[in-house]
């Protein structure tokens, strides 16, 4: 397949970099503490100066009415600074597990909100135990709307305007909009990522409709690909200029062959994962045959890649690399955690193995 991003897709990609570059990294707290906000002024200016939470919402439900191509180019961009504004969480798969379900109404209703920013929406949808799949959710819907059940790892749900929760009704995986007072703020491994706990006992909640789960899945997948590929990129670079810096025996590490070698098998690595990310970005924004398929594979091979990446990155940075001041543990940290979102690379395999 031959692919190529058009010039107004590569001027997007330019201008959420250069604003990400001004001030676009993590904020992070003191030694095991999750910092509970995140810079609202880079997610302003993303949604007012750039558009960029209304890429993938059509024109009629207030977006800017392109597709979730441009919304992955931002997640990308989002990734390379290891960025932990609530951008996945509410504009990709907020906003698209919405308009999954095709309610007109609930459409109307939320994502103008999504799409401008003054709305942050959350998706609780893995369960202890089970994590992310995609049929038979224990937090089930009474016949009057109300929810009962726990969710876990839900992404910024602490932090959230609006609640979307899967739950089963007579079988069926639906989609339910709920408050989002009931998530309760959690300490992940990765401390870039904001998640939480919802425990539902009865809970009101609004249906908004059948949901396709796999649908979900695969811009999950796609979406975290994406990141995966920004960060191992920008942190492939800084490694490598790192070795031209830092020297042993008298002579920078870069220059060592069996350093070089292993480099380039890292770059190998970031490579291979890239096209196959937009290989499964541009299958998943048009809904081609093979979307699942190449989201599978992107979500594994690229957050295998960022990991690969990170860890050689942690040891080449040699003492520095393991301080809290240096970016080589949110790398660490970053990348193992994305290895585990959306189903590990082994489940992804295994789904392909048996399609």
């Amino acid at each position: 397949m031959r692919f190529a991003f058009s010039e107004e897709q590569e001027e997007l990609r330019g201008v959420v970099r250069r604003l990400l570059e001004r001030r676009g990294g993590p904020v992070v707290g003191e030694p095991e503490e999750v910092a509970e906000g995140f810079d609202r002024e880079v997610w302003s200016q993303l949604a007012e100066q750039v558009g960029a939470h209304s890429l993938g919402i059509p024109e009629e439900f207030g977006g800017g009415g392109f597709s979730l191509l441009e919304t992955l180019i931002v997640v990308e961009e989002l990734g390379r600074r290891l960025s932990d504004i609530p951008f996945l969480s509410s504009a990709v798969l907020a906003a698209e597990a919405l308009l999954a379900t095709g309610n007109a109404e609930a459409c109307e209703r939320l994502l103008p909100g999504i799409a401008s920013g003054e709305t942050i929406a959350a998706l609780a949808w893995a369960e202890p135990g089970t994590g992310w799949r995609t049929d038979g959710f224990s937090t089930t819907a009474t016949d009057d709307g109300g929810l009962t059940g726990r969710k876990a790892h839900v992404l910024d749900g602490a932090q959230a305007d609006v609640l979307l929760v899967l739950a089963t009704r007579d079988g069926e995986p639906v989609l339910f909009e709920t408050d989002a007072a009931a998530a309760v703020a959690t300490t992940p491994l990765d401390l870039t990522r904001r998640m939480a706990e919802v425990h539902l006992d009865g809970t009101p909640a609004r249906p908004v409709g059948a949901l396709p789960v796999q649908r979900l899945v695969d811009v999950a997948a796609a979406a975290v690909a994406a990141e995966s590929v920004g960060a191992a990129q920008r942190w492939l670079h800084e490694t490598v200029e790192y070795t031209k810096m830092r020297t042993q025996f008298g002579r920078p590490i870069g220059s060592f062959q069996a350093l070089k070698h292993r480099l380039a098998d890292c770059y190998v690595a970031v490579e291979s994962a890239r096209s196959l990310s937009y290989a499964a970005s541009w299958a998943v924004a048009t809904h081609d045959e093979r979307a699942s398929e190449l989201a599978a594979m992107a979500k594994s091979a690229c957050t295998e890649a960022h990991y690969a990446i990170a860890a050689e990155g942690v040891q080449l940075h040699g003492g520095i690399g393991i301080t809290w001041e240096h970016e080589a543990h949110l790398q660490l940290k970053r990348a193992h955690a994305a290895t585990q979102l959306f189903g590990t690379p082994s489940a992804h395999r295994a789904t392909l193995l048996h399609a």
